[in-house]
This record gives structure tokens, C-alpha cells and sequence, in this order.
């Protein structure tokens, strides 16, 4: 769902993310990669063994830029999915198989522009890149923590508990699970590809308070996430036709109460409610994580990715130093601090 219409959103540059801990939607972030990262004629990046590099490169390069601007990430990963996502994830199989097929006839009718518009729909995040993900990360010292369920919500869980900042997702439902801060856009390209078109609109990084967007609607979290549910969300895709943000708005402020509108609506399984509401409020997360930055193994770090996954050894080690640079400002800053108080 989106509730981009519904709230004003506060354009921040990356300098004001220095100094901060963020809590990044990882398998979001990693789809982003697996989308945007590939060759002339919509193609993933692959090694010379045919395996998938694109998400590496975006997850590796990404991570150097922010830490090298001082900002503190840490990946979560997401766990086995809620039964009532099934359904969802069944819909998007079905809409990667669809685009697939368009876009390998694009591809043989010569339609390079088109094919990769389609490619970018069928991106799949397969286990051994989720591996190599952690992989990688742990070799360069980034914390990742791998949640028992939705990683949105143990990423909200651990940002309200104080020991994060901020949630770092392109999702809104971070905010349905709680997390007091969700930053959009964590990016440094300034631009991004329109979807089907050979154009690019420019971006920057978004912030948003829950607090402030409640008392802005005049909404309680609750009433959020009932919101949500007449739009849509991942348990009950679709939502209710016809129901934008601002009439889903008006309906739950007018009435006070979904399970009114839900009766006098075609709502599919209205049973379905209470479990969704129950996956919001009361998400599985996991109490026992640990967060600690540690330096980078340059080494093991060239012998993974240039050695065996083809990456340009000088872009790396180039990459590398700006790390260490990164890091080096981070720690100077984090002990200065740990004096002053």
C-alpha cells in the first residue's frame, strides 16, 4: 500500500543520516539490486560461471558509499513468512513468470528497450544469494540479523527498542509494525528509472515520524493498519477495489470502526481481520540479536569478490579505502563522544 498521498514526507540529504544507525529492509534492498543492476539488453551480472552478481555489487558499493558518509547500517533479513502471505507471494511468482515470457519475445523481436523493462519485473532472490549476501557482509564487518519472520518487523522492533535509529525501506509497512522513524530512498544516484519508459525522475532520501503522520491524520496506529487493510497489504492483496488512501481515510475517521465498513463491503474473508491486525501489532521478532561494526577483511573481501565473483580488483580496492576512511571518521567520532559523556 501506499500512503505517500496521505502524509506529508520531510526531503532529507544523506549529511543528515551522519552519525545515525540504520535499519535496512534487506530483501527489499536486495530486489532493488536485482532490478536495476544488469547489462545492455536487461541481463543480470553474472560471474564467469554463471553466477548472479548484480545484488553483490549493489549490496558491496551501497554500503561502502554510506558508511563512507558515517552511516551506520545494519541488514535484516527476513525469516519464514506469515501463512497469510502466501497468497501475495503466489501473485508475484506468477507476475516474474509473466514477465519473463515478455520479456525473452521482446528480446528475440529486438525490442531492447522494452525487454528491459520487463527484465526488471522478474527478478527472483534465490537462497544462495541471500548466503552470499550474509557472506559478504560479514566479511566486511556490517551486523546483520536474520529475523524469525518479517524482517520489517524485527527491523521497527529493535529501531523502537532504541538500539536503531531508523528503519531504511522503500516499504511503508515498517510503519504499520511500529517503527517510530522510516527513511525511504537510501540511495546516492539522485535519480530512478521510470518503470516501462526510457526516463528517470529525481530522488532524494524521505523521512518520516509516525507520531507526526498520526497526529497529522489525526489516526491512532491502529486505525493506520485498518487503513492499510482496506488498501491492501501483503495478508490480504487487493484490499478493497475502488478504495484509494484519502477515501480509506475518510471511512475509517467517519465510522470509527472497520469491521462496519468491512460488512457492508465485498470484503473477502472478513475473518481475516483480526489475524492481520494480530500480525501488525503483535509481529514475531526476535529479542536475543546482536549489533557490532567491526573492520573490514580487505583481503578475504578481494578473494571473494574479485577472485571468485569477477569483480574489478582496482574498483574494489578503490571502494575499500574509501571504507577505511569511513571508519576511521566513525570510530574517531564514536570515542569522542564516549569522553564528552
Amino acid at each position: 500500500m501506499d500512503f505517500g498521498d496521505l502524509t506529508s514526507k520531510k526531503n532529507i540529504g544523506l549529511e543528515d543520516l551522519c552519525g545515525k544507525t540504520l535499519a535496512v529492509d534487506t530483501y527489499n534492498t536486495l530486489y532493488q539490486f536485482l532490478s536495476i543492476i544488469r547489462g545492455p539488453t536487461g541481463e543480470l551480472l553474472k560471474d564467469r560461471t554463471g553466477r548472479v552478481t548484480s545484488h553483490l555489487s549493489g549490496l558491496f558499493y551501497r554500503t561502502v558509499n554510506m558508511v563512507e558518509r558515517e552511516i551506520k547500517l545494519v541488514y535484516v533479513f527476513d525469516g519464514e513468512p506469515p501463512v497469510l502471505k502466501e497468497a501475495e507471494l503466489k501473485r508475484r511468482v506468477k507476475t516474474k513468470d509473466e514477465a519473463q515470457i515478455k520479456y525473452e519475445e521482446a528480446l528475440k523481436k529486438g525490442r531492447i528497450e522494452e525487454a528491459k523493462s520487463y527484465a526488471q519485473m522478474t527478478s527472483r532472490l534465490k537462497d544462495e544469494m541471500v548466503e552470499d549476501s550474509k557472506q559478504l557482509l560479514t566479511l566486511m564487518g556490517i551486523p546483520w540479523i536474520q529475523a524469525p519472520s518479517e524482517g520489517e518487523a524485527q527491523a521497527a522492533f529493535m529501531v523502537s527498542r532504541g538500539d536503531l535509529w531508523s528503519v531504511a525501506s522503500q516499504d511503508y509497512d515498517a510503519l504499520l509494525f511500529g517503527t517510530p522513524r522510516l527513511v525511504r530512498n537510501l540511495t546516492i544516484s539522485g535519480r530512478r528509472k521510470l518503470p516501462k519508459r526510457n526516463a528517470y525522475v529525481e530522488i532524494e532520501p524521505e523521512y518520516i515520524e509516525l507520531q507526526n503522520m498520526l497526529t497529522e491524520l489525526n489516526i491512532s496506529r491502529d486505525q493506520l493498519i485498518d487503513i492499510a487493510i482496506l488498501l491492501g497489504t501483503d495478508f490480504n492483496p487487493g484490499g478493497i477495489k475502488g478504495i484509494g488512501p484519502k477515501k480509506a481515510l475518510k471511512m475509517i475517521k467517519d465510522s470509527n470502526s472497520l469491521d462496519k465498513i468491512i460488512a457492508k463491503l465485498n470484503f473477502e474473508n472478513p475473518e481475516k481481520i483480526i489475524e492481520i491486525r494480530d500480525i501488525f501489532l503483535n509481529p514475531e521478532v526476535s529479542v536475543d540479536y546482536g549489533i557490532e561494526w567491526k573492520d573490514p577483511r580487505s583481503e578475504e573481501i578481494i578473494q571473494f569478490l574479485c577472485h571468485e565473483r569477477d569483480f574489478s580488483e582496482e574498483r574494489v580496492n578503490n571502494a575499500l579505502e574509501r571504507m577505511r576512511q569511513g571508519t576511521i571518521k566513525i570510530k574517531t567520532k564514536t570515542t569522542l563522544e564516549s569522553f564528552f559523556n
